[in-house]
């Protein structure tokens, strides 16, 4: 399970101070509890592999799947990708390289130091809008964003209890210092976020796109919860699925790879 003495200490110290949090929030016999925010996703983290584990073995990786994309006119898009990263001190310091392939085309986008940029055939371009916007909605809506809302300067608001298709839920609001905000639905039997909401303007000046992403088929890698499937719905169509074929963390990544080409050559 860890492969290193450090890495199973780690483990131990997380379990042991957060058995110390979780028996505080329990409820006393005969009397009705009411959990706070934090209290919700601070047990979630732990649930997910725990701060200091996730902060360990997530801090850079390689993940490879298939990516399925349902077109406006009724066409389907298939791509293979490869997402690399190296995890910052917060979300906006990381990096982020997403190497995808299409049947006519092969090209990259990279994310760092809050700069985007893109490559294809080993020279930098600029990607289109829509393509940016779709990176970073990706990146600033995600379970991590929930996961890392201490390292991002987020705050925290609980909505509610909800209850949906039979499944107990906590609703819980994350808006970051950019006031961007998303909506967690958390399953109060598993505590896994079962799917999260947002809205955004796909354009300037559009009229704001109400976006759902859902999680499916939850698997544990290198002591850490990951869901191998993806399901995005925009206005309650769905419009990409993906699927997570091997997720690899705690490799070494070279800092090319998030370097744009000119510049590198430039230097």
């Amino acid at each position: 399970m860890f492969r290193r003495p450090k890495a199973f200490a780690v483990f131990c110290a997380s379990l042991i101070g957060t058995a110390m949090y979780l028996a505080s929030a329990l409820p006393v016999a005969g009397q009705q509890k009411t959990f706070t925010a934090e209290q919700i996703v601070e047990s979630t983290i732990f649930v997910y592999g725990s701060r200091p584990v996730l902060d360990q073995i997530r801090r850079n990786g390689v993940e490879r799947g298939r990516i399925t994309r349902f077109l406006t006119d009724g066409k389907i898009e298939e791509a293979t990708y490869e997402r690399r990263f190296v995890r910052g001190e917060n979300s906006e310091k990381d990096k982020v390289r997403l190497d995808q392939k299409m049947p006519t085309i092969e090209y990259s986008l990279v994310y760092g130091e809050g700069r985007m940029f893109g490559i294809i055939n080993g020279a930098a371009f600029t990607p289109k809008q829509d393509a940016v916007t779709t990176f970073l909605s990706q990146h600033r809506h995600s379970i991590d964003t929930l996961l890392r809302y201490k390292e991002n300067g987020s705050t925290l608001t609980l909505v509610g209890k909800d209850k949906q298709k039979g499944l107990d839920l906590y609703v819980v609001d994350v808006v970051d210092k950019e006031k961007r905000s998303t909506r967690y639905y958390i399953s109060a039997k598993s505590l896994h976020v079962l799917w999260l909401e947002y809205e955004e303007a796909s354009a300037p000046g559009a009229p704001p796109v109400k976006y759902t992403r859902k999680f499916f088929d939850y698997r544990p890698a290198q002591s850490t919860l990951v869901p191998y499937r993806t399901v995005l719905l925009e206005d309650g169509k769905q419009t990409q699925e993906t699927r997570v074929l091997t997720v690899t963390f705690g490799i070494k990544l070279d800092d090319a790879l998030f370097q744009n080409p000119e510049a590198a050559a430039a230097s």
